[in-house]
């Protein structure tokens, strides 16, 4: 299991997202736009981590000189950072509010082997409640929420996907699914 992204929720997308690349030599991914029924939007900007090239894998294994195969030592690359803004009156815009005009950090995100078996883990020990009764799909992509964890405050995302990249139908999916909750 890896740290995938950090999705942050802001009162200006362009300003946080310069601030991550200036600051930590992020690079743009992908910006998109969600509409949603009301007629509200969120603006998102998804930033890639210095270390991620092309199609890299998410993890690597490091042997040093000298050492057996057994020895490898796995590493983990640092997280994706996801940046979303929205209409004074939409779902990001209103929990930003919440928070005096600032926001934070809305969702820590897990990439873990198999959403579905982890949900399914969490529930049957009382870990968390979910957003969804079961994960949401776009093509090489799966991903759930949980409601604020009891325990610590923080929503969850368990997420399973390929090299990279959001599934806009799925962002707004799971936006959708947190409008009733802080």
């Amino acid at each position: 299991m890896r740290l995938d992204h950090i999705a942050y929720r802001v009162g200006d997308r362009h300003r946080t997202a310069r601030f991550f690349m200036e600051a930590f030599g992020y690079t743009l991914q992908t910006e998109f736009t969600i509409d949603f029924e009301d007629g509200t939007k969120a603006e998102c900007i998804a930033l890639e981590p210095p270390e991620k090239t092309g199609d890299s894998p998410w993890k690597y294994s490091l042997l040093p000189p000298g050492f057996a195969p057994d020895d490898a030592v796995e590493l983990h690359m640092a997280p994706e950072i996801f940046v979303s803004d929205g209409t004074p009156d939409s779902i990001v815009g209103q929990w930003v509010a919440a928070r005096g005009g600032i926001g934070g950090i809305h969702h820590l995100a897990y990439q873990v082997e198999s959403v579905e078996a982890t949900m399914e883990d969490w529930k049957a020990k009382g870990f968390a409640e979910f957003t969804t009764d079961k994960p949401l799909t776009c093509p090489g992509l799966t991903q759930c929420f949980t409601k604020p964890s009891q325990l610590t405050g923080v929503i969850y995302e368990f997420i399973t996907r390929g090299a990279h990249g959001f599934c806009k139908d799925n962002v707004k999916s799971l936006m959708q699914s947190t409008a009733k909750i802080g």
